[in-house]
């Protein structure tokens, strides 16, 4: 699978999910999807059915038909791995990359991603490269990054682009060429690249003056919102509170933002409490103002203290103590849900080729791959 790989700059974020290829649920579908017929899939499993083999890793991951055990499901995709299947060989890869179920093991990581590629599947020349470019379970070599995550986006890997598009824009193992950059985004925005697409959006968008240039970046980054890249949601939702003129849909940019606040974007939460302060295409509220506001710095964990403290305290003092009171907790009980903050909410349907998967995290520290969240909080 493939989820999210991640430059330490805050240009470079890669998904594994993307790379791999992950069985992506929508929070309506993850509800609605068949049950497994587990016994039959067991019995093909013992049988030595790789497809059996994956479903079970599957059923296990999501906890759908059976108990949900992080380790069954790595146990059953590494039985699929080793049988030969480079799809399984990517995801099990995932798996020790991240810990999935196992425990983290970069090197056996790098061997699974090398043997898919063996296998032809052209997914893992990006999670391949991702290991090059940081020197992780492999020595360090920007150079066969490079030539990887060409092979990839020649074969139809949008993310293979994006990651040379990032590299170009940084000098990362290249010279610095911002032309370079771009075209390789606008090769990965050609395949679908959510990545790619936002990153298209962050260059059209930088002169706020050209209105031409604001309308493109407003439909890149609204197919990298579309494709469930919670940065898109938060960029395009600001851009249309700016720029109204743009607004395809009434209420769109509040939609946006209340999507990306969701899903821990202190910043969208943070643009929401102002919009319901003012009134600013929503009627002026000011229990939701300060809702949003102590969202915004619970979610932020320290870094909106300064920015949110004089709203917190104006806004507060309009509704009184007990009212204050009220909505903190409110807002406590909320967060105790859904402190994980995401970088991806898919919206595919089920597939079972891939891993079951609702979301990814953001990627903890010295980590390049955010961690896939199954289900939605209850």
């Amino acid at each position: 699978m493939s989820c999210v790989h991640r430059h330490r700059t805050r240009i470079g974020v890669v998904p594994f999910v993307l790379g791999m290829g992950l069985i992506l649920i929508s929070r309506s579908s993850f509800a609605q999807a068949n049950k497994p017929d587990i016994l039959r899939i067991q019995t093909g499993a013992a049988s030595g059915s790789i497809e059996d083999e994956i479903k079970m890793g599957a059923a296990y991951l999501l906890g759908h038909g059976v108990v949900q055990d992080e380790k069954v499901a790595a146990y059953w995709y590494e039985k699929a791995a080793n049988s030969g299947d480079p799809i399984a060989q990517k995801q099990i890869g995932y798996l020790y990359e991240v810990g999935v179920g196992v425990s983290r093991d970069p090197e056996r990581a790098v061997r699974w991603f090398q043997r898919s590629v063996a296998g032809g599947y052209v997914g893992a020349k990006v999670d391949l490269g991702v290991a090059y470019m940081w020197g992780l379970g492999v020595r360090k070599d920007l150079d066969m990054s490079v030539q990887l995550f060409k092979e990839a986006a020649t074969k139809g890997e949008g993310l293979g682009a994006c990651y040379l598009g990032d590299m170009y824009r940084s000098g990362n193992g290249v010279e610095k060429d911002d032309a370079a950059a771009q075209h390789w985004y606008e090769v990965g925005a050609k395949l679908h690249d959510p990545l790619s697409e936002y990153r298209l959006g962050v260059i059209h968008s930088a002169d706020r003056s050209n209105i031409p240039e604001l309308k493109k970046a407003a439909q890149f980054f609204r197919e990298s919102a579309e494709s469930g890249y919670v940065p898109a949601m938060h960029a395009l939702g600001l851009l249309l509170v700016r720029e109204p003129e743009l607004v395809q849909v009434h209420d769109q940019p509040v939609a946006l933002l209340k999507e990306a606040s969701e899903a821990g974007s202190w910043r969208a939460s943070l643009i929401l409490g102002v919009l319901y302060r003012d009134g600013r295409g929503v009627p002026a509220d000011r229990r939701t103002a300060y809702y949003e506001f102590a969202l915004s710095k619970r979610q932020a964990g320290g870094a909106a203290d300064t920015v949110v403290a004089t709203d917190l305290q104006i806004v507060g003092g309009q509704l009184g103590k007990a009212q204050a009171d009220a909505v903190e907790a409110e807002v406590s009980a909320w967060y105790q849900k859904h402190h994980i903050p995401l970088e991806f909410v898919y919206k595919d349907a089920e597939n079972w080729r891939k891993f079951p998967l609702f979301a990814v995290e953001y990627p903890e520290s010295e980590v390049h791959a955010g961690r896939i969240v199954t289900r939605p909080p209850s």
